[in-house]
């Protein structure tokens, strides 16, 4: 549905001074504009401008999930602890422990839904007709940072994009790791973003390195080292790059690159995991064979911080002035200003300019 409104009617107002204790410009302008407010540390309310720059971002999230398979679904906010306990994740400390009636810390705010899903999954999952199955949810995830900051980068609360997949071989799972990748890097490129397809560490739960989309930022958090002539990157927690000068990945002909090796600063913005069985061999997630043999499920999960891609877009595409939305998330497509109200000439003008562009399903803002 095409949306018009009229600005005097908009709940929101903007301010000629951002946040005194918030230093990012992603904090600053979008607090200044009237999309954000912050309710404490790491914690924000979006708001009518701000809402509908996410509802564009989860479009297009949407319609590149749905290209590469994806239905998607909703899971509880609040999960019963014991669900992380089976995989040792429940003492790692990243989520909000709840105390209820029910019983001390019987339940955690969810920061991530690997457990949920597999669960799920094994009610339903039985034979290797039922694979490859792919399924994902944006919605609100928690986690307890040590510090909140940078406004929409690093938060307590945010709103994230979890994809799973499900297959019978780790073969299956990495060609649709490939696909995932695609889709990511249109997502991000929709988006007005050019991402680095940035190799990660592996952790305790994955069968190999997992691979992050990284935004080059000065704010970011992150460093990366990145080769200049083929592109090849590493993120700085496992990278042997910052040990060199020059870059020795293999090229696809077999010869080494040889480019010279670049230290940058970068946003996280998305990642990919091969899970491997972790999952499966936790919660009896099984599938028969065409043989009639019982194996574990491979699975493999991805992320996109839907927020935290709001706010990158901002520390990117701003100026001087103010942020500049790229096309696909900007809130309105038009904002007609009518300067001179009092001057009946001038406001029937900008009347029969705004109810032109609403016949013509232009998103306006007046």
């Amino acid at each position: 549905m095409i949306v018009v409104m009229r600005q005097s009617q908009l709940f929101t107002k903007t301010s000629k001074t951002g946040p005194a204790d918030e230093p990012s410009k992603n904090a600053q302008l979008l607090t200044r504009g009237g999309f954000i407010y912050k309710n404490s540390a790491g914690v924000y309310s979006y708001l009518p401008l701000g809402w509908r720059v996410i509802g564009k971002i989860s479009k297009i999230i949407r319609e590149e999930m749905n290209a590469i398979g994806g239905q998607e679904m909703f899971m509880p906010a609040l999960v019963e602890k014991t669900y992380m306990e089976k995989t040792g994740r429940g003492e790692l400390g990243v989520g909000f422990r709840v105390k209820d009636k029910i019983g001390p810390e019987a339940y955690v705010l969810g920061w991530t839904h690997e457990e949920v899903i597999a669960t799920i999954t094994s009610k339903s999952i039985n034979s290797y007709k039922d694979l490859p199955f792919y399924a994902y949810q944006i919605q609100t995830k928690f986690r307890s940072e040590g510090r909140a900051k940078s406004g929409l980068l690093r938060g307590h609360e945010f709103l994230m994009k979890d994809l799973y997949s499900f297959h019978e071989s780790e073969e299956d799972l990495f060609k649709y790791y490939g696909r995932v990748k695609e889709a990511y890097f249109k997502v991000f490129e929709r988006c007005g973003l050019k991402t680095i397809y940035t190799l990660a560490g592996g952790g305790a739960f994955t069968i190999s390195n997992t691979h992050e989309f990284q935004v080059v930022a000065a704010v970011g958090e992150d460093t990366i080292f990145v080769c200049e002539k083929c592109g090849y990157a590493e993120n700085s927690e496992i990278s042997k790059l910052k040990q060199r000068d020059e870059c020795s990945s293999h090229l696809p002909d077999g010869q080494k690159c040889g480019g010279r090796v670049l230290e940058k600063k970068s946003i996280e913005v998305g990642n990919i995991f091969p899970l491997g069985t972790k999952y499966a061999e936790a919660f009896g997630l099984e599938f028969q064979d065409k043989e009639g043999r019982k194996k574990p499920v491979v699975m493999g999960s991805y992320g996109i911080g839907v927020s935290r891609l709001m706010g990158t877009v901002v520390e990117v595409h701003h100026d001087e002035k103010g942020i500049i939305w790229p096309k696909e998330v900007a809130p309105f497509d038009a904002h007609l200003l009518c300067l001179s109200p009092e001057n009946k000439n001038v406001r029937a003008e900008a009347e029969r300019v705004y109810d032109l562009l609403e016949k013509n399903h232009v998103e306006v803002l007046y």
